[in-house]
């Protein structure tokens, strides 16, 4: 069974960093397309970081804005995304994602989900 489980979100304020993490268990994220994407209330799920089998990143440059960094470590399957400079725009659940790939850029590139985590910045 494949499991996706995110931590490190919560409340903090604007300019604030967090580094979201997501354990993974039931495959191999050296052998997956590992992502990042978020949703706030009302709003579509928007892509923000990829991270390839081979360590190659992509990101959403729109939402992302050079703040954010995708990472993984293989050995502990584990993915994690630093976000810096944070503002009240950065409002929303995030998820943490897989996928057998090629895609990176769309939900429908993804197979398996976590169940989020709410990041919430005050101004």
């Amino acid at each position: 069974q494949v499991q996706l489980v995110e931590s490190g979100g919560g409340a903090v304020q604007t300019g604030d960093s967090l580094r979201l993490s997501c354990t993974v268990s039931g495959l191999a994220t050296k052998n997956y397309v590992m992502g990042w994407f978020r949703q706030a209330p009302g709003m579509e799920r928007q892509m923000l970081a990829a991270i390839t089998e081979r360590g190659g990143e992509n990101y959403n440059r729109d939402h992302t804005k050079g703040r954010f960094a995708i990472a993984k470590d293989d050995a502990k399957n584990t993915v994690y995304l630093q976000m810096n400079s944070l503002t009240p725009e950065d409002t929303a659940a995030y998820y943490c994602t897989a996928g057998s790939g090629p895609g990176v850029w769309h939900v429908n590139d993804y197979q398996y989900w976590g169940q989020g985590t709410q990041v919430t910045v005050s101004s």
